[in-house]
C-alpha cells in the first residue's frame, strides 16, 4: 500500500509538472483578467507548426527551428482600440529564450518582465518559462501603461522566477556587450552539428568577438561534436577533455575547451584568432558542473 502511494504520488507530480509546462490556450486566457476600460475577446486562435505561416508568413521557420509548438492569440478591446497578445510555447525554456534573443534590438528600451523584456509605448516581447510573447497595441499614451500591466500578469503566472537559462548566466562581465546573450538550437556558426549553443557577444582592444558554450548534453555527445569538427575540418580527433584550437576553413581558428560534456569557445565574425580568449575561456570552465 504505501509503495502504491508513493507511485500514485509521483504520477501526480509527473502530471503538474506536465501541466505547468503544456501552459495550454485556455490556461493562458484564465491567467488573464479584465484592465479597466479594456475588455478581453472570448475569441481565441490557436496556430501549430502546420499553419503557422497563416498567421505570421516568412517568420514561421525561424520560430519552428527553435522547437515551436503552439501559439495562443487573444485581443483585448477598447472601442476602436486593441491590444493584441500571442504566446508561443517552445519546447523547452532554452528554445523561447533563444527565440526571443533571436529578435531583440537596440532600437526599444528593456524593462523588468519575465526573464527579460523589450518594448516601446506599442509594443511588449518578453519571455518565461517555454513561451515567448509578443503584444502589441494600436495606439500609444493609455495603452502603453495596460500593455506592460497585462504583461507583467501573464509572465508571473507562466514563470514568477523567470530567468535566463542557467548556462547563459556564467558569461563574465568584462568586456561584456549587454543584452547580447543568446542560444541557438542547431547551426551555430553555419554547422548544423553545432546544436544548444549559447553565446554573447564581447569587445577587447577593439576586437569584437563571440564567447559560446555548445551543451553537448552529455561528456560522449561533447566528444561525437568535436569528432563531427574534426572530420569537417580534416584535423586528427579529439581524445582527451582540455584546450584545443579548431582550424575551420570558413570562420579562421577557434581556440576551444572541452569539460564533460560542455565545450567553451570563442570566434570572430571576420577569421581572425581571438586574442587572450584563454582567460574568458576559463572562466566560463571553472564555473560548469
Amino acid at each position: 500500500m504505501k509503495y502504491f502511494r508513493q507511485t500514485i504520488f509521483a504520477i501526480l507530480v509527473l502530471m503538474s509538472v506536465q501541466l505547468l509546462v503544456a501552459q495550454t490556450p485556455g490556461q493562458l486566457k484564465s491567467w488573464l483578467a479584465d484592465f479597466p476600460g479594456w475588455t478581453l475577446s472570448d475569441e481565441t486562435e490557436v496556430f501549430n507548426p502546420d499553419n503557422l505561416f497563416d498567421r505570421i508568413n516568412g517568420a514561421a521557420p525561424l520560430f519552428i527551428e527553435n522547437n515551436f509548438e503552439e501559439m495562443t492569440s487573444l485581443e483585448y478591446r477598447k472601442g476602436d482600440d486593441y491590444i493584441t497578445i500571442q504566446a508561443y510555447r517552445h519546447a523547452t525554456p532554452e528554445d523561447a529564450f533563444g527565440m526571443y534573443a533571436s529578435e531583440r534590438s537596440d532600437e526599444l528600451a528593456h524593462f523588468d518582465i519575465g526573464g527579460e523584456a523589450q518594448g516601446d509605448a506599442q509594443n511588449l516581447f518578453f519571455f518565461a518559462g517555454c513561451i515567448y510573447v509578443k503584444m502589441w497595441s494600436s495606439s500609444a499614451g493609455d495603452a502603453e501603461e495596460t500593455l506592460r500591466a497585462i504583461g507583467r500578469r501573464l509572465s508571473d503566472r507562466i514563470d514568477a522566477g523567470a530567468t535566463y537559462p542557467p548556462v547563459a548566466k556564467l558569461f563574465p562581465a568584462k568586456g561584456k556587450r549587454a543584452w547580447s546573450e543568446s542560444y541557438t538550437t542547431k547551426g551555430f556558426i553555419g554547422h548544423e552539428f553545432l546544436k544548444s549553443v549559447y553565446s554573447a557577444r564581447y569587445g577587447h582592444e577593439g576586437q569584437t568577438f563571440l564567447l559560446f558554450v555548445v551543451d553537448g548534453k552529455t561528456k560522449d555527445g561533447a566528444r561525437k561534436v568535436l569528432d563531427r569538427y574534426a572530420e569537417f575540418t580534416g584535423q586528427q580527433a579529439v581524445t582527451d577533455e582540455g584546450s584545443i584550437v579548431v582550424k575551420d576553413r570558413y570562420n579562421g581558428d577557434i581556440p576551444a575547451v572541452w569539460k564533460g560534456q560542455y565545450i567553451v569557445g570563442a570566434y570572430n565574425e571576420n577569421g581572425e584568432t581571438v586574442q587572450d580568449a584563454a582567460e574568458w575561456m576559463k572562466e566560463i570552465t571553472e564555473k560548469l558542473k
